[in-house]
């Protein structure tokens, strides 16, 4: 009996090919999305990213669709934000056939509802797993009335799209080397750079192959970005990128080839979207960032005179809390950054193309910006495997003696006006891990609270 709670997430579908995912119950979920979102009579978004099983999941999805009466608008491949794009723009429901920055053994398929909006298994997600359930058992029973698939292409429009939100006519003349890890980026990136006769994109593994021949397409992993550190420098670039499998995330490296914060990229994107909704005469202004971004995030925002709120990681969640507080824009320290002007959604190119712009229109390197952005010192993600969570944290709070606040884990904390340090603890939701983040104004703080919470955390 096919266990469906091993490949539907807490935000998408993810698991392993063939065995897990089959074209049969991929047909299964096409049926129970109609269903669920009741679109017979209606239309629907299909895209696939470049892995080997993708386009023969998305023909499967739309067969169990049409099945159900739904019409399927497939647009073929696409990264994760051009559906989004197509959901925003069209007002339509949509399923996107990736499985990010996974294995090529791997697939899955991300959905939404009309207008981009995130669907978790909180929102819709379980009721269209149990229906997928119902079918596989029983077969997909059609309609009279069944529906048809018809090809969309919006690559073209969803360029437009970005240029009219950020413009890069009057950067400075720059060398940019990008990575995209044999993943969508080989077709997005040309498609929106390409248009800017100042860049000078120096492309790496461009070529579109779901098997990742060159390495893991998951930049948040630091030997995934050593390519691209060693081009930058060896080209002498201004600048370098790197995007995810379905390049939906985007992660910088500066001139000498060192990582910029996602924290440093959040607090430069904040800012540069206040002052642009500014210049329309907007306020009040919010801006979203999640609770393990830096402190400086949160202190550029008020600075840039918006006002900052925090909230849990998590992509549904902060696409909820994008069109609950109408927030203009939201950085995760995970690299996804969420736009109010992109329909709550993430968008890694035009993270970018803000970063592209902000060193365009400076005289400064990237480096300089970068350290601008990044005043404090953080430990980055620390993960332990541990048998006993609660007992661990116990540890830890015994040798941190900090105020603590439950809020997504529990963060301690020590606010004295110089010398303060926070450190959150979170249980992971699929694996016995604890994740630890560390920051503080003082380096050597950092250090000291960071070693402190690992000794205690597995130390048992």
């Amino acid at each position: 009996m096919t266990n469906f709670d091993a490949f539907v997430k807490t935000y998408d579908v993810r698991g392993l090919v063939d065995t897990q995912l089959t074209e049969e119950i991929i047909e299964c979920f096409g049926a129970s999305f109609v269903d669920e979102l009741e679109l017979a009579g209606q239309s629907l978004v299909v895209g696939h990213d470049m892995r080997d099983s993708s386009p023969r999941f998305a023909a499967a999805f739309a067969r169990g669709a049409n099945l159900r009466g739904g019409t399927v608008q497939l647009i073929g491949l696409c990264s994760t934000d051009m559906t989004y794009f197509a959901s925003g723009k069209h007002e339509l429901p949509a399923a996107m056939f990736t499985a990010s920055h996974n294995p090529a053994s791997y697939n899955g398929i991300k959905f939404s509802r009309a207008g981009a909006r995130g669907i978790s298994l909180d929102t819709g997600l379980a009721a269209i797993r149990d229906r997928a359930k119902s079918y596989l058992a029983t077969g997909i029973e059609p309609l009279s009335e069944q529906g048809s698939t018809l090809e969309l292409s919006v690559l073209d429009d969803y360029a437009d799209y970005l240029h009219q939100l950020v413009d890069l006519s009057g950067v400075r003349k720059l060398k940019v080397v990008v990575d995209v890890a044999n993943g969508m980026g080989g077709l997005t990136v040309p498609a929106v750079l390409g248009r800017v006769a100042a860049l000078e994109v120096i492309p790496m593994y461009f070529e579109l192959d779901g098997s990742f021949p060159n390495h893991e397409a998951n930049p948040l992993d630091p030997k995934n970005l050593k390519d691209l550190q060693a081009r930058v420098i060896e080209e002498g670039a201004d600048l370098g990128l790197a995007f995810d499998g379905d390049a939906d995330r985007c992660f910088a490296v500066d001139e000498k080839g060192d990582a910029v914060s996602p924290s440093a990229v959040a607090a430069i994107v904040s800012k540069r979207e206040i002052e642009r909704v500014k210049a329309l005469g907007e306020n009040p202004i919010t801006v979203l960032h999640n609770l393990l971004t830096s402190n400086y995030v949160a202190e550029v925002i008020t600075a840039a005179g918006a006002k900052p709120v925090r909230t849990k990681v998590g992509h549904s969640l902060i696409k909820d809390q994008m069109a609950l507080t109408g927030a203009v824009f939201g950085g995760e320290h995970s690299a996804h950054y969420y736009f109010r002007d992109f329909w709550g959604a993430d968008n890694g190119m035009l993270a970018a193309m803000h970063l592209i712009s902000e060193l365009g229109s400076s005289a400064k390197q990237m480096s300089a910006i970068s350290r601008d952005f990044t005043p404090y010192f953080a430990s980055g993600e620390i993960n332990s495997t541990v048998t006993d969570a609660t007992a661990a944290l116990e540890r830890v709070r015994e040798a941190l003696a900090a105020t603590e606040e439950a809020f997504d884990g529990v963060t301690f904390a020590s606010s004295e006006s110089d010398s303060w340090w926070w450190c959150n603890i979170r249980p992971s939701n699929t694996e016995p891990l604890l994740r630890l983040n560390v920051e503080s104004s003082h380096e050597a703080l950092m250090v000291e609270i960071r070693d402190k919470a690992i000794r205690a955390i597995r130390n048992g």
